[in-house]
């Protein structure tokens, strides 16, 4: 990798951000291709958000990723933003434009339908009801996706019921609320689970969540990849579920960024997926 006074940089807004696995990623593909640039993480909290975003044109920044607990918030603090982003409520890749502008949109439905589509070919969200675990801007971006692929319901469970019926709102007639309190009842005939909480990820609560009532043909899916294989995967993988990881999504949801920040597409192959593991 080749770093200079005339590097293009961006990084990854979160808080925290230690966890995060977005630098190994776009430095790996920085140094595959060569590119003058570097990705660093950016740990900013919540009250120091706006500051941040502001900061990124006047520090030569291209552009960054936001991570939780921004992705939300950042909408508001753009200055303007994609009709996909304003459509899930939520941000998660920023590109300074030309003008020094700060424009904002989503990639992570784009990231969970490509790596659901690489590691299980075949799969359709038509299939059958989808349950959705959270109501955050990643579950958003999951719930809209499985929306336009053309899935028959949408079952949106969120420990905030409030939150979980505004999305369900915008959603439309496809989508049902359902309690956090009656989650493994949500599960009855579903053919998908997605939890697109925090919870199981490294540093957070277990996430609470009996599989009895899941069809074992349903397909299990965490956008939590620290750790790789969560709780909800070892116990769906352990009664036969199929499962995928949460680490393919991170990597597809990247490329629209990268290809934004430093001019090229980046392959999502196997060696990427080793690299990014630390494998």
């Amino acid at each position: 990798m080749t770093i200079s006074g005339k590097a293009k940089l961006a990084g990854v807004i979160g808080w925290p951000v230690g966890h995060s696995r977005s630098p190994l990623l776009h430095n790996h593909w920085l140094a595959r291709y060569g590119i003058d640039g570097a990705y660093v993480p950016l740990p900013v909290a919540p009250a120091d958000l706006e500051l941040a975003i502001q900061a990124l044109p006047r520090l030569g920044f291209a552009g960054a990723n936001l991570t939780i607990p921004h992705k939300e918030k950042a909408l508001a603090l753009v200055d303007r933003a994609t009709p996909r982003a304003w459509r899930i409520g939520a941000v998660n890749t920023l590109v300074v434009e030309p003008d020094g502008a700060v424009a904002g949109d989503s990639t992570d439905g784009l990231g969970f339908l490509a790596n659901l589509a690489q590691e299980r070919p075949g799969w359709s969200a038509k299939a059958g009801p989808a349950v959705v675990l959270g109501a955050g801007g990643a579950a958003a971006a999951v719930a809209f996706a499985l929306l336009d692929e053309g899935a028959p319901e949408i079952r949106i469970v969120n420990r905030s019921r409030d939150k979980a019926e505004a999305l369900a709102e915008r959603l439309g007639d496809t989508a049902r609320v359902i309690d956090w309190s009656e989650r493994d009842r949500a599960l009855e005939g579903a053919a998908l689970l997605v939890n697109a909480t925090s919870l199981g990820m490294s540093g957070q609560p277990a996430l609470d969540l009996a599989l009895d009532r899941l069809d074992p043909r349903a397909l299990v899916t965490d956008i939590v990849y620290a750790p790789l294989v969560t709780d909800l995967l070892r116990a769906a993988q352990e009664r036969g579920n199929p499962i995928v990881d949460g680490l393919g999504m991170l990597i597809h949801q990247a490329r629209p960024g990268f290809a934004a920040w430093f001019g090229l597409t980046p392959e999502a192959d196997a060696e990427t997926r080793r690299v990014v593991l630390g494998s």
